[in-house]
């Protein structure tokens, strides 16, 4: 996984937990800002193989490797920006209500805040975008943020799986997408995975 992905995981995490939280905060990178020259060398260093998971990590990898650094920033802002608005809208709100800014942005702040997780004052973004939940999801899969055993189940849950999977398979056939069409099939699969594995541990 790529090496700006810092998860800050604590001593003792699990490995397979530890490659969950590469994959959720890479995942959350490429969704906050568009990558630079320095990330994308990294992600086509990606390894795959012939698993779903695998083929989308070479398929990413390769785009990657072909990708411009200048393109790619223009198709996160024909996606995400826009004149107006972007072709897709990566808010929770948005995508279980119609509308921003609605009760699922309430739902996630009193989440967080109940995990102690505040928005950097950096942040212009409300927290029900899908690059925060991700990045908390990287903050509980790896140890940084503490919190009860089944914390990262519950969040999954209630902020992650019931719209996310839609945004990444929207980001997979979006109309400015060529690049980000990979990052959204790796998106899909990694949440398909984590909802089945969350699931058999229930």
């Amino acid at each position: 996984m790529a090496e700006d992905v810092d998860t800050g995981g604590a001593a003792g995490v699990d490995e397979i937990d530890l490659v969950r939280a590469q994959h959720y905060g890479l995942l959350s990178l490429l969704l906050g800002r568009a990558p630079n020259a320095a990330l994308l060398s990294q992600i086509a260093e990606l390894p795959g193989d012939e698993s779903p998971l695998g083929r989308a990590h070479g398929a990413l990898a390769a785009a990657a490797r072909a990708a411009d650094p200048d393109a790619v920033s223009r198709e996160y802002f024909d996606l995400f920006i826009g004149v107006g608005r972007g072709e897709l809208l990566p808010y929770a709100s948005y995508y279980l209500t119609g509308f921003l800014n609605e009760r699922p942005l309430a739902r996630v702040r009193e989440d967080m805040a109940a995990l102690g997780v505040e928005r950097g004052e950096a942040v212009s973004e409300p927290e029900d975008h899908l690059a925060i939940l991700l990045d908390t999801m990287a903050g509980l899969a790896s140890g940084r943020l503490e919190a009860a055993p089944g914390s990262d189940a519950r969040f999954f849950a209630g902020h992650v799986q019931p719209w996310a999977g839609k945004l990444f398979a929207d980001l997979e056939t979006a109309r400015s997408a060529r690049f980000y069409s990979h990052v959204g099939a790796l998106g899909r699969l990694f949440l398909d995975i984590e909802a089945e594995a969350f699931a058999m541990e229930a």
